[in-house]
Formats: C-alpha cells, structure tokens, sequence
C-alpha cells in the first residue's frame, strides 16, 4: 500500500514537471492566434480590392493549417516521438510567422494565405499539448491539467495583441509585417523549453490493457458524440464571432484598430482566465454541469450582442464570448478524453482534432462571407441554434449518467 502510494505521487510529481514546461510552451505558442486574429483580416482587407468578402480568408487558411496540423502531430508523434513533434510544430510557425511577413511587404494575398496556414498548422502540434498534459496525469489530476495548459493563454491572452499593437507599424509604410516577425523569437524559446522536456509516449500498451477497440466503436458512443459536437460548437462559435469583430469594429463601425486589438485581447483573457477554477468547478459540479454554463454564456454573448453597436456592446460580447468557450471547450475536451483508453488516445484524438478544426476552419470563411452580406447583427443569431442543439445533447447526456448510477 505504502509502496502504491509512493508511486502515485512519484507520478504526480512528474505529471506537475510536465504540464509546468507544457503550459509554458503554450503560453508563448499560443500568442501567435490572437495576433493573427487580431491583425490577419485587418492585413487582408487592405490587400483587396472592391470585393472584400475575401477578407477572412487567410484566417480560414489558418483554420485549415490547424486541422492539418491535427493530424501531422499524429504522424509526427508515431515516427517522432511527441517531444520531436512539438519542436518541429513550433519551428513550423516560426517560417509561416515570416513567409506571412514577406507576404506583407510584397502585398502578396495567397502566399499571406500560406505564411498564415503554416501558422496555423504550428497551431495544430500546439492544439495537442492539452491532451499530452492529460494523457501523462493521474486520472483524478487530468482536468486541472488540462485548465492549467489553458490557464497559460492567459500570458497568451496579453501577450499576442501587445506584440499586434507594438509592432504592427515597425517597418512603416508596410502595415501589420512587424507583428508577425515578433512571433518568430517566441516560437524558437518554446523549442529550447520543449527540449527539457522528458515526455513519456502515448499509447504504450501493457499487458494488463484491455484490448483496442476499433476507431468506429469509440466515436460512435453518446459519450464522445457529446463531447465532440459541443467542443465543436463551443470552438466553431467563438471562432466564426472572433473573426467578424475586428472588421465589424473597424470597418463597420470605425473604431480604431487599437480598440479592436484590445477587445480581441479582453476576449482572449477571457477565453483562458477562467481555467484556474474550471478544473475545480469540474470536479465539484461534473463536466456536463460546466458544459452547459458555457453554453448559456455564450447565449448571453449574443444577447449582447444584439442590445448595440457600442464599444461597450462588442467588448462585452466578446468577453463572455471567451468566458462561455472556456467553460464549453474544457468541459467537452475532459468528455471526449473521458471516452477513450489510453491506448487509443492518438487515433481517437487525431479523428476529433481534424473533424474539430476542418469546422472551425468553415467557420472563419462563413465569417467574413456573412459579414460583408448581411452583417454583425445576422452574425450573432448564429449563436441560437448551435447552443441550442449542444443544451439538448448535453441534458440527453446528463439522463444517461444519471440513469447508470441509479442502476
């Protein structure tokens, strides 16, 4: 028993290492989204010319070099090893940080695109970081795992937009190029810190594992269904209203560009500050419970939303846009994590990441296509039926769970 004991916290000791130098990695890693966010619309909508309905099409690009980064981590890691896959992400966004810099000083939209993709792609190995945390934590610490990665964008959070507002006009007459450079120095620290690492691999099968179940079985159950389309929902919403906000502040409504940054920065903080107590509030309350939270802030985001055009109205919206994602995409990540073995976390989490950041990819593109027919306040009623249908998922989930215990 004592020797039990000892082990356990001789793990636990080795998983708090790890998720320490893991959120540190994340924190500097995860400065380059909000600065691409921030800045990435802005950058193209100048580079247009009438049509502007592209303008959130580099984004998307950004978008889709996460879903391909979701599953390059997977083959990464597999002939890797995930400490080399890590490495290799974030010197990934280092060369997009500065293809998408070239890109700016030759004004060139596609090959911003693809500076913006490769970002993203770096983005994907980063996304993976959350499950490393969990996957190498004893069971009862893998939610304050995961909140701890994400508590770290709160440096993230203020980090990124002050780097857009600091060095966005460093090689004037070309706007935005001195931002991205400023990414590159972030990506090669996060390399020398995941060199210190001593990551145990995933999917190490022993003798005393049950055996693999086929991928179908694993993501057919109700559990991982929930678990995916809220994260999907949650991630989808914040994105596709993220998005919108600086060019419906800008453009729209002719706030400045340093607002918009600081409302992109409130939001961000917003995402990640509540992390320090959604592990908790998850073990006290139970996933589905914070879940749906979220899903009720985010409602209340479009209530907003939808009372004005008011800095206040966009800053507020925001801030619980990052709020309700917080509690939504936590709660459905611990969900999904709870759904599979550990044997099978690589191929269940690479189906979940590609299907999670391919919609979310959707959703950025959808942004700008929205906003420039129809506008900021048809954005918003996007809200309802998504949160809607994830409420109804989770309460079905909720009946489940409650109905097994009983029995």
């Amino acid at each position: 028993m004592e020797g039990s004991v000892e082990g356990l916290q001789g793990q636990l000791k080795a998983a708090k290492r790890n998720v320490f130098l893991l959120s540190t990695v994340q924190a500097l890693l995860g400065a380059a989204p909000p600065l691409t966010f921030a800045l990435g619309g802005l950058a193209t909508y100048q580079m247009l010319g009438e049509d502007k309905s592209l303008a959130t099409a580099p984004l998307t690009g950004f978008n889709v070099g996460v879903a391909l980064g979701a599953v390059a981590v997977a083959i990464a890691s597999r002939f890797l090893g995930r400490q080399a896959g890590f490495m290799l992400g974030a010197l990934m966004g280092a060369v997009g940080a500065g293809v998408a810099a070239v890109a700016l000083f030759r004004s060139d939209f596609w090959l911003f695109a693809i500076g913006l993709m490769m970002i993203g792609v770096s983005g994907g190995f980063t996304q993976k970081i959350r499950f490393a945390a969990a996957d190498v934590s004893p069971s009862f610490y893998k939610p304050k795992a995961i909140s701890w990665i994400l508590a770290a964008g709160i440096v993230s959070a203020i980090l990124g937009p002050q780097l857009a507002i600091w060095f966005k006009d460093l090689f004037e007459p070309v706007g935005f190029a001195g931002a991205f450079v400023a990414l590159i120095p972030l990506s090669l620290v996060a390399i020398l810190i995941l060199a210190a690492l001593r990551l145990p691999e995933a999917g190490v099968r022993t003798a005393e594992d049950a055996p693999v179940r086929p991928l179908r079985e694993i993501v057919l159950t109700q559990r991982f269904i929930t678990g995916m389309v809220c994260g999907i929902g949650s991630y989808a919403l914040m994105t596709f209203m993220m998005t919108g906000a600086p060019l419906a502040m800008v453009i729209g409504c002719g706030f400045s560009t340093e607002l918009a940054t600081l409302g992109i920065q409130w939001h961000v903080l917003a995402m990640f500050a509540p992390s320090f107590f959604t592990g908790m509030l998850i073990t006290r309350l139970g996933t589905e419970k914070v879940v749906a939270a979220g899903l009720v802030i985010l409602m209340a985001c479009a209530v907003v939303a939808h009372m004005g055009i008011e800095l206040w109205n966009f800053w507020g919206a925001l801030v619980l846009l990052g709020v309700g994602w917080n509690f939504g995409f936590i709660g459905s990540t611990a969900i999904v994590a709870s759904s599979y073995r550990p044997h099978e976390a690589d191929k269940v989490q690479g189906f979940h990441d590609i299907i999670l950041f391919g919609t979310v990819a959707l959703s950025s593109f959808s942004s700008g296509k929205v906003f420039t027919a129809w506008g900021w306040e048809a954005m918003n009623l996007v809200i309802w039926p998504v949160t809607i249908l994830c409420l109804a998922l989770i309460f079905l989930l909720m009946r489940r769970t409650a109905a097994t215990k009983a029995a």
